[in-house]
């Protein structure tokens, strides 16, 4: 038998990683804290589905990915990804320029695919490694490499007006 209190907890913990991805996904910010709880609540429902010794946040993610999924069956896709987090910093130019940029990231991962949000969103963003992405979205990892490097290089292109340098680097044990 599970211990379903620890488990909610860890699913607690889990959160802001869970909206991050969602952030990712449905380009909306109205509909990030809407999609998380209707992911968790679902998560909760089912814990009884959960199996112990299997990672926590890859199912959790595969609940937030296919609830998301069935959203956008349900009505027309979602609009526009536009805030995310407030940028602080005390250099003002810094600051202008970096929010410049996260604007241009915005709207250029908000034009990617959903294929290549979803990689973006766990790798980028949430740190993932290409297998424990290919896992939670249940793709070849070769599919998660292609998708990355397609999505790279369309923010790269975007960002590369002024001559900026590479944003990353390869990791080398994905």
């Amino acid at each position: 038998m599970t211990d379903h209190a620890g488990l909610a907890d860890q699913i607690v913990a889990l959160l802001p990683r869970l909206r991050r991805f969602a952030t990712t996904l449905c380009r909306n910010p109205q509909d990030v804290d809407d999609l998380v709880h209707g992911a968790v609540e679902r998560a909760l429902n089912r814990l009884d589905s959960w199996r112990p010794g299997t990672r926590l946040d890859s199912w959790m993610f595969r609940i937030l990915q296919n609830h998301w999924i069935d959203q956008v069956r349900a009505r027309k896709p979602l609009d526009d990804l536009s805030a995310a987090d407030q940028l602080v910093g005390e250099d003002g130019r810094h600051v202008t320029e970096t929010r410049m940029a996260m604007s241009v990231v915005r709207k250029v991962v908000a034009s990617l695919p959903e294929e290549q949000r979803a990689v973006v969103g766990l790798v980028l963003l949430d740190d993932c490694s290409y297998r424990q992405a290919a896992e939670i979205l249940d793709i070849p990892i070769g599919t998660v490499m292609s998708r990355l490097s397609r999505a790279r290089e369309v923010l790269q292109q975007a960002l590369n007006a002024d001559g900026a340098a590479p944003l990353w680097k390869e990791k080398a044990d994905q």
